[in-house]
């Protein structure tokens, strides 16, 4: 649970002055900062922002302190991506109170403005969404306790609209709009599901039994509020799935949009030849984030090899996940504790962010 100290930083509050000088935005295939300067994001995932809320276990398991935050800051850190659930930031009706709504909003805008204070970069991402989907392998809810294939129209809009107005004067934060789509596992082409992907509603009937927002319509909620903030969308097969989205591209009038890649070792896309293939004509026209890599085994020998590609084209990335779950064996934890020592699979990619930061010295 956050600390009464970072609970006094409330959504009201304004942004706070070190934030101001962290901003990012699109240029070309780029991601600049106010100087006009290209950014690369290295960072973690903190996905214990997630699931706590929603399954009665408070807000946040871990510390959130600043001494947590300097623990990242060790590893050379400049990005976190922090999970959302929208059950939680909606304050839907299954939530405890205690975990949702006003509380759940509160705490998550405190550690944003910390983390922002200690020159980190923040990525806001909608994890898990109400629906349904009974052909999906693992997401047998119609709550959001699990992934759905497409987020929901009913709650993914409010969500996005009340997301956007809190943070639409802070461009040190990313909105990345939906976590790993697989509308691909239910539509009955590839073709359709880049359609469902992009208009939502009617595009996704009948194969998801619930009104779908499409990424034009997340894009357009952002905007609507004035938020001009970069905004990441994650492709088809849980983000692995790049192939349609250059012809997908939603319309933004900011000109402010990322691709969103996912990777790990167990993924389709998980060589160089298909790196250079379908993320690289990606990369050459947009910037691209990696938002997960990782892999199974407790070793680094997937991640050393994307790293040396995405660093070879001035592509960012971040690792699942800055959890202390005991080890790597089984939920790819790349700390043992929150004080940032490394699992086995942690030290291969602490090591490489250390590298790179003393090449750029």
């Amino acid at each position: 649970m956050l600390s009464a100290l970072l609970l006094a930083t409330a959504c009201d509050a304004g942004p706070i002055a070190a934030a101001d000088t962290l901003q990012l935005h699109v240029s070309g295939n780029n991601l600049v900062d106010a100087s006009g300067d290209t950014v690369v994001l290295h960072g973690v995932d903190r996905s214990n922002t997630l699931w706590p809320c929603v399954r009665g276990k408070g807000i946040l398991v871990g510390p959130t302190g600043q001494a947590s935050v300097k623990a990242m800051k060790r590893w050379d850190i400049n990005v976190v991506r922090i999970p959302l659930d929208e059950a939680c930031w909606n304050g839907e009706s299954y939530v405890d109170p205690a975990d949702a709504g006003n509380n759940y909003r509160k705490a998550i805008k405190a550690y944003v403005d910390l983390l922002n204070s200690d020159g980190i970069y923040v990525i806001l991402d909608l994890h898990w969404t109400d629906g349904w989907d009974s052909a999906s392998s693992g997401c047998h809810s119609a709550e959001a306790l699990c992934q759905k294939p497409m987020p929901d129209a009913a709650e993914a809009v409010p969500f996005w609209s009340s997301v956007a107005e809190t943070f639409k004067s802070n461009d040190a934060v990313i909105f990345d709009l939906f976590n790993e789509p697989y509308p691909n596992a239910v539509m009955p082409t590839e073709d359709a599901a880049w359609e469902c992907w992009l208009k939502g509603g009617s595009s996704c009937s009948p194969y998801i039994p619930y009104a779908v927002a499409g990424m034009q319509t997340l894009v357009d909620t952002v905007r609507a509020t004035g938020a001009d903030n970069v905004i990441m969308l994650g492709g088809l097969a849980y983000g692995n799935d790049l192939n349609g989205w250059l012809k997908h591209e939603p319309s933004d009038p900011d000109h402010n949009l990322v691709a969103s890649w996912h990777s790990y070792a167990f993924d389709r896309c998980n060589t160089l030849k298909c790196w250079i293939s379908q993320v690289g004509p990606v990369i050459a026209k947009v910037p691209v984030i990696a938002g997960e890599i990782g892999e199974k085994g407790c070793t680094d020998d997937y991640i050393d090899p994307l790293m040396a590609y995405l660093d070879s084209k001035h592509t960012g990335y971040l690792a699942w996940s800055w959890n202390a779950n005991g080890d790597c064996s089984g939920g790819l934890s790349l700390i043992k504790n929150y004080s940032g020592d490394p699992t086995r699979y942690g030290a291969g990619y602490k090591s490489h962010l250390q590298s790179l930061a003393k090449s750029s010295q």
